[in-house]
């Protein structure tokens, strides 16, 4: 075995293990949420929608936020300030509880929780992606953002039953107290880890030059991403709908080989190029999701969630390398927000516009939409490709805005 590749690795393991505890608190109220809305304060399906999604506007909104503070002040300073902030949501949750009796003030205050989680969220994720850098090599970029990624789907996936346990158990307290003292308690884990010093102070390009570098290699990303928020909001659907058995299977088989493949081969973009990587991997996702498209038993349905998470796993990590390589190294916290900023959007209008396909041409045409988007983000990928920038192509100082 090789210990050059597997140093680096290692040091990224308490990065990992502080986005694995704080976003467990995000997944313990994917499922419950929806629940406590409609059941236990009796607002309808808009008040569902608007408190679920505003966590998502909130993350969207404060990416270039968190980028630029993770640059300037510090990665470390960051992941801390959105433990922090993760913390405060769950105060906030707990004082909707207590003004449960008047409900849409109780929703008020939920939504209010909920904006803090997202800009919270933002802070960790691209905090800790930040202080991967600065941990390892340049040349292990691609797996920083494989790993730590794998971290936070990892979370997703565990927290949903953790939630849903203590919900049925607690009821809604039990979500309010989880995500108020899990933070904190990450919190506590972080203070002995290596923080790394931001880059020296100069002058750095704006978000909107940033997003000019890397919009392209988002633009991939986020039309991959079609065939993700496919199977998370219509796969266990389609199951029933087929009459199907364990329609948690699916979800669970791309999860599972989603997160394998990271951990396995997270290292590829930065061996044998990101852009590559992208594009055999957004033919296999494309593979599977016209597999679940077309499948006409439950077997064949879950191979194709199987190739889904196979090939959907690299698909980030491979075009992030590609946007962190247009940057400055002192302005990779900042692309990484707007990189990254690109996959909220794919994930917030995406949802609406597939419900909207699925009510009209039938649940399975959601998953060749997403077969589509990934074959639409091949070009993109081959551009990328064929560009492979080097130093003199990225931005430099003199191209910066202040």
């Amino acid at each position: 075995m090789d210990d050059r590749r597997h140093r680096p690795v290692a040091k990224l393991f308490p990065i990992m293990g502080v986005v694995l505890v704080a976003f467990l608190v995000i997944g313990c109220a994917m499922p419950v949420l929806p629940l406590h809305v409609h059941d236990g304060l009796e607002l309808g399906p808009v008040w569902v929608g608007l408190i679920a999604g505003s966590q998502f506007a909130a993350a969207l909104i404060s990416r270039p936020w968190a980028g630029h503070f993770s640059d300037r002040r510090g990665a470390k300073r960051a992941v801390m300030l959105g433990l922090l902030v993760a913390a405060a949501s769950g105060l906030v949750y707990w004082l909707s509880l207590g003004v449960a009796s008047e409900p849409v003030l109780s929703g008020w205050v939920l939504l209010a929780g909920r904006l803090l989680l997202g800009g919270a969220e933002s802070f960790i994720i691209t905090g800790a992606v930040s202080w991967g850098f600065g941990l390892v090599p340049a040349r292990d970029t691609g797996r920083v953002i494989a790993w730590v990624g794998a971290a936070m789907f990892a979370a997703f996936a565990a927290g949903a039953p953790i939630g849903a346990a203590l919900f049925a158990a607690f009821g809604f307290g039990a979500i309010a107290a989880a995500t108020g003292l899990a933070p904190l308690a990450t919190w506590l884990l972080v203070l002995p880890v290596r923080a790394v010093a931001p880059a020296a102070h100069e002058r750095r390009p704006g978000f909107t030059t940033v997003l000019g570098a890397v919009w392209v290699p988002g633009l991939g990303s986020a039309l991959s991403t079609v065939g993700f928020g496919a199977i998370t909001a219509f796969v266990t659907l389609l199951f029933a709908e087929r009459g199907w058995s364990h329609g948690w299977l699916p979800y669970t088989t791309f999860a599972g080989v989603f997160i394998a493949a990271r951990l396995a081969v997270g290292h590829l973009p930065d061996r044998i190029g990101g852009a590559r990587v992208a594009l055999g991997c957004l033919l296999v996702e494309a593979a599977g999701q016209a597999l679940l498209w077309l499948a006409p038993r439950q077997e064949l349905a879950l191979l194709g969630a199987a190739l889904s998470g196979l090939g959907y796993s690299l698909v980030y990590p491979g075009f992030g390398v590609a946007a962190v390589l247009r940057v400055p190294a002192a302005s990779r916290g900042l692309a990484m927000g707007a990189y990254t900023a690109f996959l909220d959007l794919a994930l917030g209008a995406g949802g609406p516009a597939l419900g909207l396909l699925a009510s009209g041409a039938g649940l399975e045409t959601v998953f060749l939409a997403g077969a589509l988007g990934c074959l639409a983000a091949v070009p993109i990928a081959l551009q990328l490709g064929a560009l492979r920038p080097r130093a003199s192509t990225r931005l430099t100082p003199s191209c910066e805005a202040p």
